[in-house]
């Protein structure tokens, strides 16, 4: 595995933090400012692969002035209590419906024990509570400066989870969209020129009306770049949104039909990827790598739909 940083412009990095111990699954993104940032930490187990990324760029953890998480699901945050261990001079900068649950982890803990079981300590261990001190919330509308030409700026963007936001950047004009607006499997496609993008629809959360809503919303800054929580920058924002539009109402209506007929999880997956395959299947060969994360994400996004359904009562 090489743990080179990613060059995205001349001031913004992407570090691999190998989550699940997969390449191009979950990164940090590093902006050098006047005041260094980070934009998502990953799950602990990736935090040697950010410092050693930040070594990489001459950046030493002590001059890391704010570290951003979208949202506080593990694979985009857990890691922060570790990491802030090591940047002793950071803020946390947080949604404000994540930011407790940053300073006392017991709930984030017992829901993703219920989703990924006896995995949990070997891929989330060990969770640090963030001393409520470090912490930093930013409600929709909000900013932070980081440079003296560089104001960021924060949208409240639900659908995938209600303690989402998204961090607009004018200097780029691009926008850092965590998993509310999808996955982006380009990077692990690169060997077959074709743009794949799936909506991330985990428990327990998950609302696609939202979704579209923070799509739409997204969609109306007219930026030229997207950069994703999974993985890396898209410049071809249309096909985004196109995608987008395109598979969610075709997994929300496999859903539907599948808790109609009282299926589970495991039965809803399979459809989800027998649908990603058909797409992929003029490009890609059946024992591609990029599979073993489509199979992992359409199990996780199943659970959250068929959630969704149960939690509204739909038949």
């Amino acid at each position: 595995m090489t743990n080179k940083p990613i060059q995205l412009g001349n001031r913004i990095h992407l570090i691999d933090g190998f989550d699940l111990g997969m390449e191009k699954r979950t990164g940090t993104y590093v902006i050098e400012e006047e005041n260094i940032t980070l934009i998502e930490t990953g799950p602990s187990p990736s935090i040697p692969y950010v410092l050693s990324g930040l070594k990489d760029l001459s950046i030493n953890p002590d001059k890391i002035d704010y570290i951003i998480v979208t949202h506080i699901h593990l694979d985009h945050a857990g890691g922060a209590g570790v990491l802030l261990k090591e940047c002793p001079n950071a803020k946390l900068v947080v949604h404000p419906r994540g930011a407790r649950h940053i300073v006392d982890p017991l709930r984030l803990i017992q829901g993703a024990k219920a989703v990924y079981g006896d995995d949990f300590d070997r891929l989330f261990a060990p969770i640090i509570p963030v001393p409520e001190d470090k912490v930093i919330i930013k409600n929709d509308g909000d900013t932070l400066q980081i440079g003296p030409n560089c104001t960021l700026s924060f949208l409240d963007t639900p659908g995938h989870s209600d303690h989402h936001f998204s961090i607009y950047d004018p200097i780029s004009n691009g926008i850092f969209t965590g998993d509310t607006i999808g996955v982006n499997y380009g990077p692990s496609l690169n060997d077959s020129n074709v743009q794949l993008y799936l909506p991330s629809t985990s428990p327990n959360q998950f609302d696609p009306d939202k979704m579209l809503q923070s799509l739409e919303r997204i969609q109306n800054l007219q930026v030229d770049q997207i950069f994703f929580g999974h993985f890396g920058k898209s410049h071809d924002v249309h096909e985004v949104y196109k995608q987008i539009q395109y598979w969610l109402p075709l997994f929300m209506s496999l859903g539907e039909e599948a808790f109609e007929q009282h299926q589970d999880h495991i039965w809803l997956s399979g459809k989800l990827i027998h649908l990603v395959k058909s797409f992929l299947q003029q490009h890609i060969q059946d024992d591609h790598e990029v599979y073993k994360i489509i199979q992992l994400d359409m199990t996780v996004s199943a659970m959250g739909i068929l959630h969704y359904f149960e939690k509204n009562e739909i038949s």
